[in-house]
């Protein structure tokens, strides 16, 4: 049993990893960047350099940005430096008019932004902006966390510095494995854990958007049209479908619209609330039941991203499907065992998806991984699993969760060059 001090850190690790976000966050990111040195700077930036962390650039180079119907870094830039107020966080987009974006247009046509690579950089999650007007120049540095300020700098000098290690070494590093990921969600106290609830009902209703419009490739609508309907039936796997890649169709299209995100992204809250809400409601499971599936599903996420890291070359819905499979295994009324099961065949199935970037497509993979966690979910309840005799599953269920991580990170390096190289270079 957890103690309350661990369960009091798990809350916190929760709170600060489940959090609102309007469009893709790397691209956000690097905009809340943008905006706080516009603060610091006092002026309307003449110029504005932004240097990256591949995996930034590669996240944000074809995802839309909300409420512009256009894509890709420069027009969030132009956007971040416009509004200039940090305080919003990653609903930073939220307060934008039709006369801001046309000056944010008028911006990027003057070219006065540059973007480049940032060589060499220790964390794959890294934002370096400088503003300059007339003789002053601010930097701000954002690294570890989409929304951390690790560095602030106005002419010269240094304002704070600090590493995002340090500051949150009192959450970060609470030590979980997946029994007390299992345990927290099914013994902690109903009300500690109803928060949940609203980010699942949060990301529900971006779902149900993609009814009334067309939305990027516009998945979930042909999943639920006459041929998908022929195709893939009007059952609970089909339903979980259409719900979770309608939710990525109107956010990847660049919807002004808030999802609740898990670790920095919101795709991996889509994924890892969608499909448990969408089996509960099929079945009629109760609203304690669901909270407690979603509460599985949502931190064994965050505990998974403990070990591979915010950005990697590991596409993030195999993680958030793995949570997800997991909360579906709950709400069959599987055991801690089976939990472990479900999650076993999950590393077994799509570890190795390659992340090639926030972009539209992404609800295919999103659809590919929801129907992954079904059937691993299916296969752990029948008491199936992927025996440690069998590529990289470990007897151990962490062991397992360690030897994909470790794939997604050293082993997948290699593969994030060569992805970045192809977008980058395409003709």
């Amino acid at each position: 049993m957890l103690s309350l001090a661990e369960r009091k850190a798990i809350k916190l690790l929760m709170e600060k990893e489940i959090v609102p976000a309007i469009g893709c966050t790397e691209p956000i990111a690097v905009s809340l960047c943008v905006a706080k040195a516009s603060e610091l700077l006092e002026h309307r930036p003449e110029k504005i350099d932004v240097f990256l962390s591949a995996n930034v650039i590669k996240n944000a180079m074809g995802v839309g940005i909300p409420g512009t119907k256009m894509i890709g870094l420069p027009i969030a830039i132009a956007l971040g430096a416009l509004i200039a107020k940090s305080e919003y966080g990653l609903e930073l987009l939220s307060d934008f008019d039709a006369n801001d974006l046309e000056e944010a247009k008028r911006f990027i046509n003057e070219e006065r932004i540059n973007i480049a690579v940032k060589e060499d950089t220790v964390d794959n999650l890294y934002i370096e902006v400088v503003c300059k007007h007339g003789n002053n120049s601010v930097k701000t540095v954002i690294s570890g966390s989409h929304t951390f300020f690790s560095h602030l700098e106005k002419d010269g000098e240094v304002l704070l510095s600090r590493k995002f290690e340090e500051i949150s070494a009192d959450v970060e590093t609470v030590e979980l494995n997946l029994k007390k990921v299992y345990d927290y969600a099914h013994e902690s106290p109903i009300e500690e854990l109803n928060f949940i609830y609203a980010a699942a009902k949060m990301n529900r209703e971006v779902s149900e958007m993609a009814q009334s419009d067309v939305y990027g490739h516009n998945v979930s609508q042909i999943l639920a049209g006459k041929k998908g309907r022929s195709l893939f039936g009007n059952n609970p796997h089909s339903k979980m479908l259409i719900a979770t890649s309608a939710a990525c169709d109107v956010r990847m299209d660049g919807a002004k619209v808030a999802v609740m995100s898990n670790s920095g992204s919101g795709n991996q809250g889509i994924a890892s609330t969608m499909p448990v809400l969408s089996y509960a409601e099929e079945f009629g499971a109760d609203e304690q039941t669901l909270i407690r599936a979603l509460v599985l599903s949502n931190l064994s996420v965050i505990y998974i991203k403990q070990y591979l890291g915010r950005l990697s070359a590991l596409c993030g819905c195999v993680v958030a499907s793995t949570g997800s499979s997991c909360g579906i295994t709950y709400l069959m009324g599987g055991t801690y065992e089976q939990v472990t099961f479900a999650t076993k065949n999950m590393i077994a199935n799509i570890t190795g998806m390659i992340c090639d970037g926030a972009k539209p497509s992404f609800s295919l993979k999103i659809s590919s991984g929801v129907s992954t966690a079904l059937l691993s979910a299916l296969m752990a309840i029948e008491k199936g699993v992927i025996s440690s005799q069998e590529g990289i599953v470990d007897e151990g269920v962490d062991q397992t969760i360690r030897n994909m991580a470790d794939i997604g990170k050293r082993g997948m390096a290699e593969t994030d060059k060569i992805v970045l190289d192809i977008m980058t270079n395409k003709k």
